[in-house]
């Protein structure tokens, strides 16, 4: 069955989609042809020796059921069997030379040559460009050439087929001439390599598409991964210069509070660093991230902040952004609930919704009017803007991205993108997270 394998060239999913759509084409091409030969023998049937017409049903018999056939148990599945593109082709070209020889035995072998039955060969050869790989298409070939050859030879020891060599007795006396036959020979084989090289054509050019079409997606792949991680180093010093003025202000007036801050940090950046080449992270390390920094941020707003999660059971499994929760978080906080003279609070929710994952970031700080003014004046809002980027890249039109006031005051950010279950490490990071953010809460 080497024969019918496919050749060194893995043809990729869209060509063999073409293929098989081809394949179908073809053969319903194939019943057309058999349908009409069919109407035509059953025609000229009262006027054809019984001979001539034993030879019909021997050949148009057998190529109708096997046409038939292939309706019926192949072509309601989604992709025909592989095997079929070179059994379909073999059948053909042997039917044709059945009807060829069938014709030369029941009437006689000069009929049988002249009959324009010969020009199946070419119809044949013609499909294989579309519809077979290189392999089976140089074997369909050689078998067409081969048949007839053998065919010829047949006819002409069997005496079949009175021989003349000039062109013009062959044609008043009803004779076959050697050159014809052989100019036959010469187009059929010149046909076929035409067909063959034109199916290595077709492969060729599919196979550089492919690599080209793979180069560049590689070099996409980079590009947006090297974006990512463009915008993950944004976010970290953004938010360590963030802590680190904090903490240099709490030194002259707090300096325990300052050696707490900066521990935490410390915590915080190692969790950070062991998360930096990963783009998506179960969501229980997301909130185990959170955890440190709201401690780091819990030394200097003490008991202004209040900061609480509610984790729907089941989806902290799901895999997330990295760095997800504390941009936004930080966002709310620093442009929420600093500007307020009294406290505040944040609440981060994840639910599952069908098949996705919805992720709100909520609170009641100073509002929409205040927010944009103190962003423009400073330059901040990197963690929506870069969150938004993100989420772009990771999951195109997948997800939804809403953020804007409150009715009853304040600020909101809600994120939805698509379900992905991950697996949790058995660390002790997202229950202790849990803990103390819902601590927080109850403080």
């Amino acid at each position: 069955m080497q024969l019918f394998a496919t050749s060194a060239f893995a043809p990729p999913p869209s060509l063999r989609v073409r293929r098989d759509k081809a394949e179908r084409i073809l053969n319903g091409l194939r019943a057309a042809v058999v349908f009409l030969l069919t109407a035509s023998a059953l025609m000229y049937a009262p006027h054809l020796s019984r001979t001539l017409n034993t030879a019909n049903v021997l050949v148009l018999g057998p190529m109708l059921a096997w046409t038939v056939a292939q309706y019926l148990i192949w072509y309601r599945r989604p992709e025909l069997p592989d095997w079929l593109s070179a059994v379909n082709p073999i059948v053909d070209v042997t039917a044709v030379t059945a009807i060829i020889g069938g014709y030369a035995v029941a009437q006689s072998g000069v009929l049988a040559l002249r009959s324009p039955i010969f020009l199946m060969y070419f119809v044949v050869l013609a499909g294989r460009p579309v519809a077979s790989s290189v392999r089976k298409a140089a074997f369909i070939s050689a078998l067409s050439w081969l048949e007839y050859a053998a065919l010829l030879f047949w006819l002409w020891v069997a005496n079949r087929v009175p021989l003349v060599i000039n062109p013009i007795d062959a044609v008043q006396l009803a004779r076959v001439t050697p050159l014809d036959e052989a100019a036959k020979l010469v187009l059929l084989g010149i046909f076929g390599l035409v067909s063959t090289y034109a199916t290595y054509w077709v492969e060729d050019v599919v196979r550089e598409a492919s690599k080209e079409s793979a180069e560049r997606q590689r070099v996409v792949t980079r590009l947006v991964q090297a974006e990512l991680d463009t915008l993950k180093l944004q976010l970290n010093p953004h938010f360590l210069f963030n802590a680190l003025n904090s903490a240099m202000a709490l030194i002259a007036t707090d300096p325990p509070a300052a050696e707490r801050m900066v521990s935490e940090l410390s915590d915080f950046l190692r969790l950070v660093l062991s998360t930096s080449s990963e783009q998506e992270v179960p969501l229980e390390r997301e909130l185990g991230l959170l955890d440190r920094y709201v401690a780091i941020q819990r030394v200097r707003f003490q008991d202004r902040l209040t900061v609480s999660c509610d984790i729907e059971d089941g989806v902290r499994a799901a895999m997330v952004p990295s760095l997800l929760l504390q941009p936004l978080v930080e966002n709310a906080i620093r442009h929420g609930i600093g500007p307020r003279a009294g406290a505040g609070y944040v609440q981060v929710t994840a639910r599952r919704i069908g098949d996705t994952l919805t992720i709100a970031i909520l609170d009641d700080g100073v509002g929409v009017t205040t927010r944009r003014s103190r962003e423009r004046s400073r330059g901040t809002g990197l963690g929506l803007i870069n969150t938004r980027t993100r989420l772009i890249h990771l999951y195109g039109e997948g997800h939804e991205f809403e953020s804007g006031p409150r009715d009853e005051g304040g600020y909101a950010v809600r994120i939805t993108i698509p379900l992905r279950l991950g697996r949790l490490l058995p660390a002790r990071i997202g229950t202790q997270a849990a803990d103390n953010l819902t601590a927080v809460g109850q403080s």
